[in-house]
């Protein structure tokens, strides 16, 4: 049964959360429901087209909803700070008068051609989705984080003892945090939880980062103010009780072996991409596991499947999400254009087409 659902940050409605199983039909089937899969359901809605949107994730936003929901992003046109959750609630909003209907922890598993030329997609739990075109919006794959080499991290990891990304930062509100790593995550979540963590301590094996240089040196302000210390070290043991890390053993070529005391380890060191069955579908990849496409519309070599996002590939990209958005406009005309081959379409504009403010309820 269907029933109207909220983004897990502030309740934004969605359109459709619908359970899972059963047998669909829609004119589009997403696969991957981050921003640029949310914008492309808007694009598609002012050119009457429904999606339906299947995503493992349990909730919609992508890596920005799941790696830096309270992160800000600096290059959105129109939004000079927002953070990844703010973003998703906007495009939710952005999309709710199209009512798209959304497939949450599901993957897809199975991608069929019908006789007539449509697509099946059949997900994990056995949900049926039929479209006349597809779109894969699925970033790079689904992400796991990379873990430290480090013995018995599960007793820790069950206990919400290790994090490997902030998702509320009130979790962190007076807590001793050691913050692992020398790239822009380790760097950005050292300076943004910094003024509210009861103490911070950056350990990194060397002393180099791989960050922006703007982040660093806003690290060595804090680190010059005593705000946060910084550990030139190698991470070799967790110390505590059921799961509660009391320390952590690292060892120095200056210090030799020493503990640093902490409530909560967040160790940074990047994330392992994987296609999943996407790349089971028969769509030719290159030697990246990208998919090419012609920029026009954003299709594949497969006629009807279309690509956008950072798994889509074409000479000059930028894997920006302001990149996305625009891709996400062209591939909705090429949509339209392969369902309804004989109908001419014209480009509206929302500031001044009536029918278009209509369907967005302006």
């Amino acid at each position: 049964m269907s029933e109207e659902s909220g983004s897990a940050s502030t309740g934004v409605p969605l359109g459709m959360d619908v359970a899972p199983g059963g047998i669909h039909e829609t004119d589009v089937v997403i696969i991957g429901a981050g921003p640029s899969a949310i914008f492309a359901v808007f694009e598609l809605g002012l050119l009457g087209l429904k999606a339906h949107l299947v995503d493992v994730l349990d909730k919609p936003g992508g890596q920005c909803a799941e790696l830096y929901p309270e992160k800000p992003i600096y290059d959105i046109p129109g939004f000079p700070e927002v953070t990844g959750y703010e973003l998703t609630d906007n495009l939710l909003k952005q999309a709710a008068p199209f009512e798209p209907v959304y497939h949450f922890n599901q993957l897809a598993t199975v991608f069929d051609r019908l006789p007539d030329g449509r697509f099946k997609i059949t997900t994990d739990v056995d949900t049926q989705i039929t479209a006349s075109v597809v779109l894969i919006a699925a970033g790079g794959g689904s992400f796991t984080p990379k873990k430290p080499p480090l013995p018995d991290l599960e007793p820790y990891e069950a206990a919400n003892s290790i994090y490997y990304a902030v998702r509320k930062m009130e979790t962190f509100r007076d807590k001793r945090l050691i913050v692992a790593g020398g790239g822009d995550s380790a760097l950005d979540w050292t300076i943004h939880l910094a003024p509210i963590a009861k103490s911070l301590t950056l350990v990194h094996r060397r002393d180099g980062f791989r960050a922006a240089p703007d982040s660093v040196a806003k690290m060595e302000e804090l680190i010059d103010s005593g705000d946060i210390e910084f550990h030139v070290a190698q991470m070799k043991h967790l110390n505590g009780d059921d799961g509660k890390i009391t320390s952590v053993t690292v060892d120095s070529k200056v210090n030799g072996t020493y503990d640093i005391e902490c409530d909560m380890l967040l160790p940074f060191f990047g994330f392992t991409m994987k296609l999943g069955p996407v790349a089971n579908f028969g769509i030719e990849f290159n030697e990246d596991d990208k998919i090419e496409v012609d920029t026009e519309f954003f299709q594949t070599k497969e006629k009807g499947v279309f690509c956008i996002g950072d798994i889509a590939n074409y000479p000059g990209k930028l894997k920006l999400i302001l990149s996305s958005f625009h891709e996400g406009a062209l591939f909705a005309r090429g949509a339209f254009k392969h369902i309804n081959p004989d109908v001419e379409l014209k480009l509206g504009y929302t500031t001044s087409n009536k029918a278009l403010q209509k369907k967005i309820g302006a």
